[in-house]
């Protein structure tokens, strides 16, 4: 074997290695589900992805549409990618993070929830068994949808 294929089968190895290490954003449900919750109040915080990562942060679930600029998979540590809990794109963009939209928004946002009521519930069974963090990239820590996401998990 020449060293060309030998260094094309190591890259090829890795990749192999690389793509089995991390789960898919699309079948996260099963990572999310427990069989039953404990009945306790939901464990649940909201953390910019940008923050490192402590032992605190229980179960970490990236909640946003976008994958956070700069980011790598390995550096972000998750346990899940709930794309589907995030606003949808027209309802992000016309938001803007404006703080006198809020309000409003916090309306339309829970209404396009109320249509993943699985995610949702698997979201809390999990938080009933343990803290979950749920991650977004926005700057603003009050003004965001991760905590909208966050009072409704809790209700």
């Amino acid at each position: 074997m020449t060293a060309r294929r030998k260094r094309n089968a190591s890259r090829v190895a890795r990749r192999k290695r690389v793509a089995k290490s991390f789960s898919s954003p699309v079948c996260y449900m099963h990572e999310l589900e427990t069989e039953q919750g404990s009945g306790r109040a939901p464990d649940i915080r909201i953390k910019r992805i940008y923050e490192p990562r402590t032992r605190a942060d229980g179960f970490r679930v990236l909640v946003d549409r976008l994958w956070p600029r700069g980011f790598t998979k390995e550096r972000a540590a998750l346990d899940a990618w709930a794309r589907e809990l995030a606003p949808s794109t027209t309802l992000r963009k016309w938001f803007g993070h404006d703080p006198k939209r809020l309000s409003e928004f916090r309306e339309r946002y829970r209404a396009e929830l109320a249509e993943h009521a699985v995610e949702l519930s698997a979201v809390r069974r999990r938080a009933a068994q343990q803290r979950v963090t749920l991650l977004y990239a926005a700057r603003d820590e009050h003004c965001n949808h991760a905590a909208v996401l966050e009072e409704v998990i809790r209700e």
